[in-house]
């Protein structure tokens, strides 16, 4: 006598043999693996209702989830003396001094800029970053260190951030 049951993620209805119950398998449908329950009557296992309560919950938690993620992401100590003007010998006079935090911008905005494939606008920020090779080397070791990204690069694969680092690193080198 045959088992028969409904696959739990596409639904078909699936017959397996007796010997088969209480084993792992494979959906003929869709090729998930699913378990096929061990059955003493050759009855049709009828599938559970959805509780839409349980769909709407996961729902509101996974929300909660990823709004929690992204404050984490942006409760970040800003370090000391990054409000101080960076001057460097190529700026020295010149009246375009940058904080640290602000060529940190610039850099996170080159690097968004390459991930969204905005090539032309990439490269106008690399020419703003150029003029202060020495501290923004330092800041991009600092990106490539980091375990977690700056907030507003957590979308992008740590692939994508890499090979915009060397790509500016090549630009102002």
């Amino acid at each position: 006598m045959a088992i028969i049951f409904h696959c739990e993620h596409c639904g078909k209805k699936i017959e397996a043999a007796d010997s088969a119950g209480g084993k792992w398998g494979k959906c003929p449908a869709c090729h998930n693996k699913l378990y096929v329950p061990a059955s003493e009557s050759g009855e049709e296992l009828k599938l559970a209702p959805v509780d839409e309560t349980d769909l709407e919950r996961e729902k509101r938690l996974l929300a909660e989830t990823n709004r929690l993620t992204q404050d984490i992401l942006q409760e970040r100590e800003i370090p000391e003396g990054a409000a101080e003007p960076i001057e460097s010998a190529e700026t020295a006079g010149t009246g375009f001094e940058m904080s640290q935090r602000e060529l940190t911008n610039y850099i996170v905005k080159y690097i968004r800029l390459m991930a969204d494939s905005e090539l032309y606008e990439a490269e106008r920020v690399a020419g703003l970053i150029a003029p202060r090779k020495t501290q923004a080397l330092k800041i991009l070791d600092k990106i490539a260190l980091k375990d977690i990204p700056e907030p507003e690069l957590a979308d992008i694969s740590q692939l994508v951030i890499s090979g915009s680092i060397r790509s500016l690193r090549d630009e102002i080198s």
